[in-house]
Order: C-alpha cells, then structure tokens, then sequence
C-alpha cells in the first residue's frame, strides 16, 4: 500500500509552530519570572526563613527597598500578561492542543520513557511531562500571587493570609512557590537546549530546514 504522504499545503501550515502571540508572551513571562526569583532572593536575604542566603550576585534590585520595587513591577507584568497568555490559550484551543490532553495511562508509560530516554518529541511539540510541568507552573504562580499579597497587604488581604494559616505561614508558602517556580525554569531550559531547534524556534516560531526536509519525507 501507497504512504500517503502530506500535501504542500499541509507541511506550509506546520511551518509555523508558535504563533507570534505565543513567543511574545513567552519571552515576557521568562523575562519577568526571572526578575522575580532574583529580586525574591535579594528580599528573602533581608529576612531569611532558613539558615542561608543567597548568594548577593544572584540578586537583583541591589538592596531590599530597591528589590522589592523590582518586585513588584515584575509581578505586575508577569500577571497581565499571563492573563492574556491564558485568555489566549482558551479561546484560541491552544491549552486544550498543546497542554490539557492528559491522560492518566498515557502520563504513566510518558514518564517511564523519560526515565530512559529523557526526550521523545520534536519541536513546537509537547510530551505528557511538559503538559503536566505547564499545568503545574500556571497553578503555582496562581499560588504566588495570593501568598505575595497577603505578604504584602496582610491587613487589606487578611482573609487570603487567614485562608494560608497567617502572615509567617504565607511567608513559607511563597518562598517554596518560588522553588518550585525555579525548578521549572531549570527544567524548562535544559529540556530546551536539549531539543534540537527548539530555542531557535521560539524567536522564528518556524520549524528549521531539516526539520521541514524530515516531514517532508514521512
């Protein structure tokens, strides 16, 4: 039997794997998540909960009066344009494409493979894990941006620090935000310089020639 293979007008339309909203708002959202963990780490320093501190290079906003209006410039800018990043993915059907088809099988047998072979997908493609990392990083800013308000109005937002357990126990919710926010960063990149064409991709929102050549092909 004959492959069928794709059509020009089919592979034209695979071409372009991140609308230019898509990468607008994503290198917003790095860019301001980011500003956010270093100036969080300066803030952290001026009051540790821990036994540590971050090291002063690794920080931004240079003292705590000059981080914390970093801080919340970013915040700003990070929830304004998450908004429109999530209004997007609704109504466009990106979420549901790209990130919500999860299932609880499919999730299971994707780890295992990940396990031993860390990646099987190609670029402007999301695997089971990515799709559960996203969904989990989207929750977690959720989770920062209440636990920063009870931080920073406790009075105002005393219900939402009330619903957290008070202002010290908000304090540990937002810093352990902040790691997981970190770690999904640090995976994210990696997984990224990992994937051939992957970065390239997100500033061209095109696949690479070869990329192209290959589909072509199958």
């Amino acid at each position: 039997m004959l492959q069928k293979t794709p059509s020009n007008r089919t592979i034209n339309h695979r071409r372009i794997i991140h609308p230019l909203f898509v990468r607008i708002t994503h290198w917003i959202n790095a860019y301001a998540a980011i500003a956010m963990l270093m100036s969080g780490m300066r803030i952290y320093n001026a009051s540790p909960l821990f036994e540590f501190k971050f090291p002063a290079e690794l920080t931004l906003g240079g003292w705590l009066a000059g981080a914390l209006s970093w801080h919340f410039a970013v915040m700003w800018l990070l929830v304004i344009n998450g908004i429109a990043y999530l209004l997007y993915g609704i109504f466009s059907g990106h979420f549901i494409r790209k990130m919500l088809n999860i299932g609880a099988i499919s999730a299971y047998r994707n780890i295992k493979l990940e396990m031993k072979y860390l990646l099987l997908h190609g670029t402007g493609e999301y695997n089971v894990i990515q799709r559960l990392l996203y969904v989990l990083v989207i929750w977690d800013v959720v989770l920062l941006f209440f636990s920063g308000l009870a931080l920073w109005k406790p009075v105002q937002f005393q219900r939402i620090a009330d619903f957290m357990g008070g202002y010290e126990q908000a304090r540990y919710i937002h810093f352990y935000g902040m790691v997981i926010l970190g770690l999904f960063i640090l995976i994210h990149v990696s997984i990224a310089f990992a994937v051939k064409g992957t970065i390239k991709s997100m500033f061209t929102g095109r696949l690479t020639k070869s990329q192209i050549a290959k589909l072509e092909r199958n």
